[in-house]
C-alpha cells in the first residue's frame, strides 16, 4: 500500500486502533488520519465493514470517511486474532471503538485490558449515551435525533424530520477526536493514557441546548424551526423568476439599508416602519410578501450578483452533487482527488480545517480489503510463512477480495453505532 509520509502534520508519529464501523467510529478516525496519525481499521473477516456494501444513503460511507487509513483484516473470536491485536494495542498510542455496549469487553479489549498491556494508550470508547439509564441501548443517529429534540426542531410540527446527512454521528465522532487530543496532550505531562467517551444523545442535546435556553428565558417551548419566529426580520427562502430557490438573511440594520438601496427599493429604506431589526421582525406579514414578489421578478444569476454587490448573506440552494464544480470548493482546495475502492475516480470534500501550513490532504485512498494489512503485521514481527498460515486458518484477509454489491450483516454481534 501506499501512502505517503506524513511529513510535519501535527499527529506524525501517532498510531492508532481504529475499532469503527459505520460512521461514527470512523469519522472519528479519518479526522485523526488527516492530520498525520497512522490509522490502522481493523476490520472483521471474512468480507470487512458491513458499509462496504450498503446500498442507498449508504453507498457514500466507506468510501467518504475512510482514507488515509490501512485496513488489518482480523477474525477476533479466535484467539489468534486477539493475540494479534493486543501486541498491536502494546505498540499504538490510541485506539478508538464504537460497538455495541459491551461487545469489546466480552471480546477481552475494554478499557482496564487495554490498559494493563499499554498504559499509555488514549481508549476512546464512541457509544450512544453517557453513564445512565439509557446507557445499555444500542444507538443511531436516527434515534438520537428523534429522542434529543432535533427531529422536533428540524421538521414542521407533527413531521419531526432527521437532518440531511448523518450530523450526530460526525459531531460524535469529532468530539471523540477533541478527547483523544486532549488525553495525548495531558499524556506528555502524565506519561499515562486515559479513557475519553463522546456519545450521540448528549451531543444531540447539547446542539438543542440553544432551544432549551429559549424556554428558560420565555417559559415555553421551542417551535419547529419551519414554524418559528426568526430572531432576524428577512431570513427566508426566496423563488427566482427561473424557478431557483435562494435564501437571504439580512441580520443588521447595516444590510438592510445597502439590500435597499442596491434592489433600489428605496421606498422601504425610507419606510419607518422598518427601521430596526425589530421593526422588520414585527412587519414581517406584509414585508416578505413584497420581498417575495421583488426576487420573483428576477433571475437567479442576477439575485446572486446584486447580493454580492450589497455584501449580505445570501445562498442559492444547491444539491449536493452540485458541490463537485463549486468554484470556492475547487479553487479553493477543498476537495480531494479520490480514487474509491473500485477504480472509481472522484473529488470529496477535504477537514473543513486549516492550522498554520499543514495540508491535511489525501495520503492514499480508502483501502480495499487488508490493503495495508501485510505491511502492519511485518512491523509486528510476523513472517511471511507465519502470515500464509493465518491466512489460511482464516485469522486474516490480506488479499483484496470480490465484494458482493449487497448488504451483509449475518453474523453480525451487536448493532453498529
Amino acid at each position: 500500500m501506499v501512502c505517503e509520509d506524513p511529513g510535519n502534520l501535527p499527529l506524525s508519529g501517532i498510531k492508532v486502533i481504529e475499532l469503527g464501523h459505520a460512521v461514527m467510529g470512523p469519522s472519528c478516525g479519518m479526522i485523526l488520519a488527516d492530520m498525520g496519525a497512522e490509522v490502522i481499521k481493523v476490520e472483521r473477516t471474512p468480507k470487512g465493514d458491513d458499509t462496504r456494501r450498503l446500498l442507498g444513503f449508504g453507498a457514500g460511507l466507506f468510501p467518504f470517511f475512510n482514507r488515509n487509513k490501512k485496513s488489518l483484516v482480523l477474525n477476533l473470536k479466535s484467539e489468534e486474532g486477539k493475540e494479534i491485536l493486543r501486541r498491536l494495542v502494546a505498540q499504538s498510542d490510541v485506539l478508538l471503538e464504537n460497538f455495541g455496549p459491551g461487545t469489546v469487553e466480552r471480546l477481552g479489549f475494554g478499557y482496564e485490558d487495554c490498559a494493563r498491556i499499554n498504559p499509555r494508550l488514549v481508549y476512546c470508547s464512541l457509544k450512544g449515551f453517557m453513564p445512565g439509564p439509557y446507557q445499555h441501548r444500542p444507538s443511531l443517529d436516527n434515534l438520537v435525533q428523534m429522542m434529543g429534540g432535533l427531529a422536533f426542531m428540524t421538521g414542521p410540527r407533527g413531521r419531526p424530520l432527521r437532518a440531511g446527512a448523518s450530523v450526530i454521528d460526525i459531531m460524535g465522532g469529532t468530539y471523540g477526536a477533541l478527547g483523544i487530543l486532549a488525553a495525548l496532550y495531558e499524556r506528555k505531562t502524565t506519561g499515562k493514557g486515559k479513557k475519553v467517551l463522546a456519545t450521540l444523545f448528549e451531543c444531540t442535546a447539547f446542539l438543542v441546548g440553544q432551544h432549551m435556553a429559549v424556554t428558560a428565558v420565555t417559559g415555553k417551548p421551542s417551535t419547529p424551526m419551519p414554524e418559528g419566529t426568526a430572531p432576524w426580520g428577512v431570513y427566508d427562502l426566496f423563488e427566482t423568476r427561473d424557478g431557483d430557490l435562494i435564501f437571504i438573511g439580512i441580520t443588521s440594520d447595516q444590510h438592510w439599508q445597502r439590500f435597499c438601496q442596491i434592489f433600489e427599493v428605496h421606498d422601504l429604506a425610507a419606510d419607518q416602519r422598518l427601521q430596526t431589526n425589530n421593526d422588520r421582525v414585527r412587519n414581517r406579514e406584509w414585508m416578505i410578501p413584497r420581498l417575495q414578489e421583488l426576487i420573483k421578478g428576477m433571475d437567479k444569476d442576477q439575485v446572486v450578483e446584486l447580493c454580492d454587490r450589497a455584501r449580505i448573506p445570501f445562498a442559492p440552494v444547491v444539491r449536493p452533487d452540485e458541490l463537485f464544480d463549486d468554484p470556492q470548493l475547487n479553487q479553493g482546495g477543498g476537495l480531494l482527488e479520490t480514487t474509491l475502492p473500485g477504480g472509481i475516480k472522484t473529488k470529496l470534500p477535504k477537514l473543513p480545517l486549516r492550522v498554520g501550513e499543514a495540508d491535511f490532504g489525501l495520503r492514499c485512498d480508502p483501502p480495499a480489503l487488508g490493503e495495508g494489512g501485510r505491511e502492519v503485521l511485518l512491523e509486528l514481527g510476523f513472517t511471511e510463512p507465519e502470515l500464509q498460515q493465518l491466512e489460511e486458518k482464516g485469522v486474516v484477509v490480506l488479499r483484496e477480495e470480490q465484494q458482493d454489491a449487497e448488504q451483509d450483516t449475518e453474523g453480525r454481534d451487536e448493532p453498529s453505532l
